[in-house]
């Protein structure tokens, strides 16, 4: 497998999108060989990359979180082997940390959701993180039922006859257990056992086994039970489920109550307090890792307290209490054999630099994305160096490649010593090599500085740019057209032919029309055929009506992910109302602009290039052109809700003291409401805490309807 290689603060938007539609895809097929079929292709650390470089991606463009991203679902959907099981509580996966300043920033994130300062006061415990198949165990009136895999995290398979089978799970509870109880833990298989099975296996001139976690996967999930049972597996149980009643009031003394119960927890657990012990604890486990009797990839951290757990929830897909801290990654060794220069959707120039192939934790690498001018000369973007100052990247040199982190991979360094004499520096191209037009650096108007990114000045004249936003247009989260990939795409953009030439997106909504009055037949031209035209055009009328947010999101306008695409659907409800505002809209002036940026998650930088996108009279005259093809349907109301704030929007302002704004935000949504910036005429509530200033006046100006903590408790039903 091959990848380019974009470091995540270098992106591009148009970049940025690219990437997480194909992390989505490769990270769902490698959670169905995972998860579905015990056959992973990749290595953990692998895996992980892929998810933390997801994450990352997301995080730095939250407005484009994919509704199939790998940050909203856990594992793969049952096989289909055994009988489902739905979980009363899902089982959901932990965010991943790989650095000392990653935890550092886990740490210091609890506190401040607490709103409290980071004294050492808030206890941890720290396990190491098995690297087995997660198990939920249901104990009801003290007697095991059910045990089930963890599938998708809400569905898992019907695994009770095997578990049976392993020893270290009792099958019943001691009679002061609660009547309903799930233990959750880790089924393994023990690196002696696992080496004893395969010289059993080397021995019987059969094929050997990959590695334990694999070996105890396809055990466990073996239709005859007595194949389980020949294998020794092995259990650590560390969560719970649905609990009719908690027997103690801490991670720490839930897992001393499974040890009473009788199942096996890591000794190496412990409960720890400040940044340091935490840190040294993982030190010690990783070094102790080559002499455990079981496969681990990290270590695990939870805040102790359960009454701070519930307090801090969850995000979408894991708790805001917890994160696994990884084990560090490899690095290897190749040679930049030239570097190219590619065009995006937006005009960003991105150099690439072809690698003699490399194998860096059993993927091939032969990209690495340079980034921007400045990463080429050892450049960041505060404008401090990354690398020492003779450590500029050039044709011929030896790079270090790294594969850890939230970038798989990236170029870390250059090796001078091996840097041949004839290498000269990189000359960034000032045109644009696809069409010729001035490419160039904008300047911040914040900062000042020249932005790391340099774009093509020709816009729709450049081939580049233009066909770049015919295949966002078409994309899967956009108009989603099955028939038009990147190469039917390029296929009409580069036609002469008016019967089938593609340049702007409503070209594709009159492509069959042109067919019909022309003697050239698609169906005729080698690569299609009567059905695949018949599938195309049906696929296109298909899309004659759109959800608003996609069609927001496949005008390609700049900063416009997903996820800010629904934020402007839900809050203008219609095109029409959406339209007529941003093309009334003022860079930061008036009433329009004003009711923009207080959407909460749409900031200056977003407004203003949506502003921007409608002041320029080509792409309104593109998007007319659309409208008399296509109708955007207006958004779906929110849904009817028992919580008296669904579909409200409200605003916090001032020093809150019953919860932290984090805290309130996140109850809010979860009731179904709208949290706003700023105040507007659409404001439905202001909550006020002490200190509240201009929000205040503003909500009293307008006559929004203000209310103290006490108060918004109250209606919320405290």
């Amino acid at each position: 497998m091959a990848v380019d290689i974009i470091p995540v603060e270098t992106l591009t938007e148009e970049q940025a999108t690219a990437e997480l539609q194909r992390l989505a895809a490769e990270i769902a097929h490698h959670d169905a060989l995972y998860h579905g079929k015990d056959k992973p292709e990749i290595s953990d650390a692998e895996y992980d990359a892929l998810k933390r470089r997801n994450d990352a991606i997301e995080a730095q463009f939250p407005q484009l979180v994919r509704t199939d991203s790998p940050s909203q679902r856990v594992g793969a959907a049952p096989a289909g082997i055994f009988a489902q099981v739905t979980h009363a509580r899902p089982m959901l996966s932990l965010d991943n940390t790989f650095s000392d300043e990653d935890v550092q920033d886990f740490v210091a994130s609890v506190y401040r959701f607490l709103g409290q300062m980071p004294d050492n006061s808030i206890a941890f415990t720290a396990e190491p993180k098995i690297d087995g198949l997660s198990m939920s165990l249901r104990y009801e009136n003290r007697r095991l039922v059910t045990a089930a895999t963890r599938g998708d995290g809400t569905t898992g398979e019907n695994v009770t006859a095997n578990i049976l089978t392993i020893k270290d799970i009792p099958t019943e509870l001691p009679g002061d257990a609660p009547d309903v109880v799930e233990v959750r833990g880790e089924v393994y298989m023990a690196k002696s056992d696992f080496m004893a099975l395969n010289a059993q296996m080397e021995a019987e001139g059969k094929q050997t086994y990959v590695n334990p976690r694999n070996t105890a996967s396809g055990s466990l999930r073996q239709l005859d039970a007595k194949v389980t049972a020949s294998r020794n597996l092995r259990f650590f149980a560390y969560a719970w489920g649905e609990m009719s009643q908690m027997p103690a009031e801490t991670q720490w003394g839930m897992v001393k109550v499974f040890e009473a119960w009788g199942f096996p927890v890591n000794p190496l657990t412990r409960r720890l307090t400040s940044i340091e012990s935490i840190l040294d604890h993982y030190r010690e486990i990783g070094l102790q890792r080559p002499d455990l009797d079981y496969d681990i990839d990290g270590v695990v951290y939870k805040v102790d307290r359960l009454d701070l757990q519930a307090r801090l929830g969850f995000r979408s897909r894991s708790p805001r209490w917890a994160t696994a801290h990884k084990f560090p990654a490899e690095q290897a060794f190749t040679t930049v054999e030239t570097i190219d220069i590619q065009v995006g959707r937006t005009g960003a120039l991105t150099p690439v630099a072809r690698l003699t192939p490399i194998t860096v934790g059993g993927v091939v690498v032969t990209n690495a994305t340079l980034h921007n001018e400045d990463y080429i000369k050892g450049i960041g973007n505060s404008g401090d160096r990354i690398r020492p100052e003779a450590h500029d990247i050039r044709i011929g040199d030896t790079v270090i490649v790294q594969r850890a982190g939230d970038v798989i991979p990236q170029v870390l360094d250059v090796v001078l010593e091996k840097r041949p004499p004839t290498a000269a520096p990189y000359v960034f191209p000032k045109t644009c090599p696809v069409c010729g037009s001035h490419a160039v650096r904008e300047k911040n108007e914040k900062t000042g500085k020249l932005d790391s990114v340099t774009r093509c000045t020709g816009g729709f004249v450049c081939r580049a740019q233009a066909v770049e936003h015919i295949k966002h247009f078409v994309s899967r989260n956009a108009f989603d057209i099955e028939g038009l990939g990147t190469k039917q795409v390029d296929f009409f953009f580069e036609s002469d032919d008016p019967a089938l030439m593609i340049r702007t997106a409503p070209d594709i909504f009159t492509l069959k029309a042109r067919q019909d009055r022309s003697l050239t037949k698609l169906e005729n031209i080698e690569g299609f055929g009567r059905v695949s035209v018949r599938k195309l055009f049906d696929a296109i009328d298909a899309r004659r009506e759109i959800a608003l947010n996609r069609f927001i999101f496949a005008l390609g306008i700049r900063h416009v992910g997903e996820t800010t695409a629904k934020l402007l659907a839900r809050s203008y409800g219609s095109y029409a109302v959406f339209s007529e505002a941003m093309q009334t809209a003022a860079p930061k002036f008036g009433e329009a602009w004003n009711e923009l940026n207080s959407i909460e998650g749409i900031g200056e930088v977003v407004a203003a290039s949506i502003v921007e996108f409608f002041k320029e009279p080509r792409n309104l005259e593109v998007v007319q052109r659309l409208l008399d093809e296509v109708k955007p349907l207006d958004a779906e109301a929110p849904v009817a809700s028992d919580s008296p704030v669904a579909g409200k929007t409200v605003v916090f302002t001032g020093s809150l003291e019953r919860f932290t704004r984090d805290e309130a935000k996140a109850r809010a949504e979860g009731l179904g409401a709208k949290v706003a910036g700023s105040v507007s005429k659409k404001t439905d509530y202001v909550v006020a805490g002490p200190g509240a200033g201009s929000k205040l006046d503003k909500a009293r100006e307008l006559g929004v309807n203000v209310m103290t903590e006490d108060e918004w408790l109250t209606l919320i039903g405290g």
